[in-house]
């Protein structure tokens, strides 16, 4: 399966999670891992944007909607 990765939340973050478990009928496993997966991907995201964002404003491309409406 993977590595084994222990970690220490507040009470109130535990009853929230073992809650919102309980709701969607899911281990509070496979939510903390899909948490952290959209959080690190959410950071690949934002390290590419920076990255590209001086050469999309050189090329005109001031929002995210010239973007769209280049790749349209």
């Amino acid at each position: 399966m993977g590595a084994t990765l222990t970690i220490r939340i507040d009470d109130a973050l535990e009853r929230e999670l073992k809650q919102y478990a309980a709701a969607t009928h899911r281990p509070k496993g496979d939510i903390v891992r899909e948490a952290l997966r959209r959080q690190l991907a959410l950071a690949r995201f934002r390290a590419v944007r920076e990255e590209v964002m001086p050469l999309a404003e050189k090329s005109g491309m001031l929002t995210d909607e010239d973007v769209f409406k280049a790749i349209s």
